[in-house]
């Protein structure tokens, strides 16, 4: 690997000074990409095609990225991992990748997903399942597996991603890379194929956070044609990375990294929560205030199922326009019934099928009371919660998951009861539309883990300038991991 392992900025300083062409990137991500998949299953679509652009004052023009299959680009495959779509060619682009386009970047590929977000593993791609480049045994999580696969692979600096519960945040994790999510509405998601809309987020995965910041400055602002966008013209995340953090406040949720909670942990999860006391105490040596704060453990119980439940019946909502007959692939049948019936029934997976009966379930009048409505008052009371930690502190930081990326030979998808808060704990980003990012936090087993950072609504630039001048007290930044781009 010559260039593809750089940072952003390292390689617009090249193209500037003609240390490299925009031509030779692309053919070097276009080669990486074919590797990559040939070993890891990264890609829906590899963009043999790509060419290169004009170098600009823009620090992304002339650089190759990578696109999650549920972001809509023009005369270009976008399957969003699911067989209900593998043929569809959108007319129009997403705003996030038109306003890419306009920076000068170069797509030079459509990264695999779990079948429309919808699914943490990495493994339900209509494609096949995508590996953890640190270890083939391993998943990458999910939803935005193939995004995280090829930025931890060294395809290119960064992919596009969108986190409905932790789809960016977790894969980032697991591939020792990071994930930021802004706040909801800073990027526009017109384009984006829907999946739960109160808890969608467009965001990126890069190897750096300041990567993570110029990408996001590229592509955020108020667009007419999403009305949950807003003006963030005044927010300069690049300039925000200084990392000056003396007198910043953090805390962590006592009943979600006690140790003493967790009977019979596993070796890899008590080493987890030891690596993230030991990343407090280096947040406390830079100057920034760590305290335990204490949640009620039966509001955090509730997390998971609250996620359930709404992200599902927005999902059957959102989802009801894949009938085979607008678009897609026809079902057969005598009537429209029966082709929209064998369509959906061939065309989604079962994991799928269980969400959409879930959703139908709870929006079934009689049931509404009862179960989404309930959700949609937990969730306030949660977001309340986290509201009130936000008046006192910079933001909220916990370790992700339960340790290194779980093996794919015997993990279901099925969560265990006694870990399901530390598992599942990032759904809160989505609950409130906090701006939240995880960066690589060391490694256990020869796997790496993360550490996530999530504040307040609007306050993007205080919680990347934390996680920066954190990660920059660290050794992850930048890593790749050790697959075939390292050969």
């Amino acid at each position: 690997m010559k260039y593809m392992n750089k940072s952003i900025t390292e390689l617009h300083d090249m193209l500037v000074n003609k240390e490299v062409s925009s031509d030779e990137l692309v053919e070097e991500s276009l080669k990486l990409s074919h590797k990559v998949q040939d070993k890891y299953n990264a890609f829906v679509t590899i963009l043999d095609d790509a060419k290169d652009c004009e170098v600009t004052d823009n620090l992304l023009s002339g650089i190759p990225y990578g696109v999650k299959d549920n972001y809509s680009t023009k005369n270009i495959l976008s399957t969003g991992s699911s067989n209900t779509l593998k043929d569809y060619v959108p007319f129009f682009d997403a705003t996030a990748i038109r306003k890419l386009n306009e920076a000068g970047a170069i797509k030079v590929n459509k990264t695999a997903m779990d079948e429309f977000g919808m699914g943490g593993t990495g493994t339900t791609c209509h494609t096949g399942i995508v590996k953890n480049p640190w270890d083939e045994t391993r998943m990458c999580a999910g939803s935005s597996a193939g995004s995280a696969c090829a930025v931890a692979s060294g395809v290119y600096p960064y992919a596009l991603g969108s986190d409905t519960g932790d789809s960016i945040r977790k894969p980032a994790a697991y591939c020792g890379v990071v994930g930021y999510k802004p706040t909801y509405g800073m990027i526009s998601r017109y384009g984006l194929f829907p999946f739960a809309s109160s808890l969608d987020h467009c965001g990126v995965i890069t190897r750096n956070v300041k990567d993570a910041a110029i990408v996001v400055d590229t592509i955020k602002g108020q667009d007419p044609n999403d009305m949950t966008s807003w003006d963030s013209s005044k927010i300069n995340l690049t300039k925000s990375c200084t990392g000056d953090v003396k007198g910043k406040k953090l805390c962590y949720i006592k009943e979600i990294v006690d140790k003493d909670r967790y009977k019979n942990a596993s070796e890899e999860l008590l080493k987890h929560l030891d690596n993230f006391y030991e990343t407090i105490e280096k947040c406390k040596s830079l100057g920034i205030a760590v305290e335990e704060v204490s949640v009620d453990e039966v509001l955090l119980k509730t997390m998971p199922s609250v996620y359930v439940v709404i992200s599902c019946a927005e999902a059957t909502s959102n989802m009801s326009n894949l009938t085979g007959i607008i678009f897609g692939p026809r079902g057969e049948g005598d009537n429209y019934i029966e082709m929209m019936k064998d369509h959906r029934t061939k065309g989604f997976s079962p994991l799928i099928k269980r969400r959409f009966v879930i959703g139908s379930y709870v929006l079934q009048k009689e049931n509404q009371e009862r179960y989404f409505k309930n959700a949609q008052r937990v969730r306030r009371l949660i977001v309340d919660k986290w509201k009130e930690l936000f008046k006192n502190y910079d933001g909220v930081i916990l370790p992700v998951g339960t340790g290194p990326a779980k093996k794919l030979e015997g993990s279901k998808d099925i969560l265990d009861e006694n870990t399901a808060i530390l598992e599942e704990h990032l759904q809160i980003g989505n609950f409130g539309g906090f701006p939240s990012i995880t960066i690589p936090n060391g490694f256990i087993n020869g796997m790496p883990v993360g550490v996530n950072i999530t504040g307040n609504c609007y306050d993007d630039e205080n919680v990347l300038n934390i996680a920066y001048a954190l990660e920059s007290s660290m050794e992850y930044k930048n890593q790749l991991a050790r697959g075939v781009t390292n050969e």
